[in-house]
């Protein structure tokens, strides 16, 4: 399928999805919403796609929510619906997701990011949520998601000073998960694509799955969660698989059933 603001490539398992709009058109980002919401649901019944990478063109996609501070209290009811959406399309998806920051990840750009489960940057990048500044708070989940990353007390710090941090104290912090040059940036992203797509396709999901969901339960339920998905990898064929593999010392192939 053909989309406007989205050009997406299947390399083996892993779903290189490029966005490639709109910059500085606030109304663009409801077909962006729409397109990305539709490219989920794709990536999400697609058994094929195992690892998915989000990166943008040029170095303007994850600070594209400065463009809508101090103009959101002027948009109609139907407009904010779809704002709210681009993270939570990104954040079902229920397969690893990395996003590759080439520029700087600002506003809704950030909160963009942090619905993916790991970040690549650029040793250039900078990072903050602004909306303070402007009267506003976080609107596409940075209040909830940066405190889960990074702790109460320093996302209190970023979104009530609204201050940008560069890239070696968002690693620091736990904010990103590697800092590289810019030019290495798509190699390391899709190296690390390619290692986690090898494995159990199964568990990588129930591994994402009793993390996310575990953080929301009592130790002792996110236990027992923990316990169930690992016995339900018990009933797949990729378990016997990966037992297989093992035993014959070679690399195993799993298929996902």
């Amino acid at each position: 399928m053909r989309y406007q603001f989205l050009n997406y490539q299947k390399i083996d398992y892993v779903m290189l999805v490029d966005i490639i709009g709109p910059e500085g058109d606030q109304l663009g980002l409801v077909p962006l919403s729409d397109e990305l919401n539709e490219l989920c649901d794709d990536i999400i019944h697609n058994e094929e796609t195992r690892v998915v990478i989000l990166k943008g063109s040029g170095n303007n996609l994850f600070s594209m929510g400065t463009d809508l501070i101090g103009k959101v209290s002027e948009m109609e009811g139907g407009l904010w619906e779809k704002l709210l959406s681009l993270a939570e399309s990104i954040a079902r998806i229920d397969r690893p997701v990395i996003a590759a920051i080439s520029g700087d990840a600002i506003a809704q750009g950030l909160e963009l990011a942090l619905a993916c489960d790991m970040r690549i940057v650029s040793e250039t990048s900078r990072f903050g949520l602004p909306q303070i500044k402007a009267g506003l708070i976080p609107w596409d989940g940075g209040t909830q998601r940066l405190s889960r990353l990074v702790g109460r007390g320093k996302a209190l710090e970023m979104i009530l000073t609204g201050e940008m941090i560069d890239a070696q104290e968002a690693f620091r912090i736990g904010l990103v998960n590697k800092v590289v040059p810019g030019k290495d940036l798509m190699k390391v992203g899709m190296d690390m694509a390619q290692e986690m797509a090898a494995k159990g396709p199964i568990a990588l999901r129930y591994a994402k799955e009793a993390v996310y969901k575990g953080m929301d339960m009592t130790l002792e339920q996110g236990l027992r969660l923990e316990a169930d998905l690992y016995l339900l990898i018990h009933t797949t064929k990729d378990r016997l698989e990966g037992i297989q593999a093992f035993r014959e010392k070679r690399t195993p192939k799993f298929e996902g059933k």
